[in-house]
């Protein structure tokens, strides 16, 4: 137990320091400093600062999924807009809750990189894969092919602006009320985007 405690402290100090200085310009005696341990208990429980990095981002990940299998799973039997309304709540949720590893992973997103590209591979394409299937339901699955692509993308490039815009909001969000706030009011803006959407094209199809 204690062990978990300190690697999360560990876990946390890297968040912090990845997100402010960026993963080159942070020591692993930086991070030893900040959370308080010795440089040979990093080396011990993640060989490196490269171990730690893929450590933070694949325990990110992991519980990130499972909170989207969480979330489809809870609302099984809804139907397909309401599903997909929580869901993005779910999203937007976990990532404002680990906001600054979601930042750091954002930006080293924009790269192209072994990192990137294993990222992909294995979690970025499920976490699409259960998105689209419920945004095709929402919208209709004999839309437009193109339209429903382009929608498609905007969906999820309003899923992760925040998090590369971060300056944008960063500076208004302070203490964690104002961070639930920030979930709801955005995630709300997200929904009515959906319903927008949701509308014209069941208008579109009973013309």
């Amino acid at each position: 137990m204690k062990n978990n405690v300190t690697k999360q402290k560990v876990v946390d100090a890297a968040s912090s320091l990845f997100f402010q200085k960026g993963f080159h310009g942070t020591s692993v005696r930086d991070i030893a400093d900040r959370a308080s341990v010795n440089v040979s208990l990093i080396s011990y429980y993640f060989k490196g600062k490269q171990g730690l990095l893929e450590y933070a981002v694949t325990n990110y990940y992991e519980a990130y999924l499972e909170k989207i299998e969480e979330s489809l799973e809870k609302t099984e039997g809804s139907s397909s807009i309401d599903r997909l309304n929580e869901l993005i709540f779910t999203i937007i949720h976990y990532k404002q809750t680990h906001h600054q590893l979601t930042c750091f992973i954002q930006r080293e997103l924009s790269l192209d990189s072994v990192f990137v590209r294993e990222m992909t591979v294995t979690y970025l394409a499920k976490e699409n894969y259960y998105l689209k299937e419920l945004f095709q339901e929402t919208i209709g699955r004999n839309a437009d092919q193109d339209e429903k692509r382009y929608l498609f993308m905007q969906l999820k490039g309003m899923l992760i602006t925040p998090y590369i815009l971060h300056s944008d909001w960063k500076d208004q969000i302070l203490g964690q009320f104002a961070h639930e706030q920030f979930v709801k009011k955005y995630t709300k803006s997200i929904q009515k985007w959906i319903q927008f959407n949701a509308n014209v094209k069941m208008n579109e199809k009973s013309k």
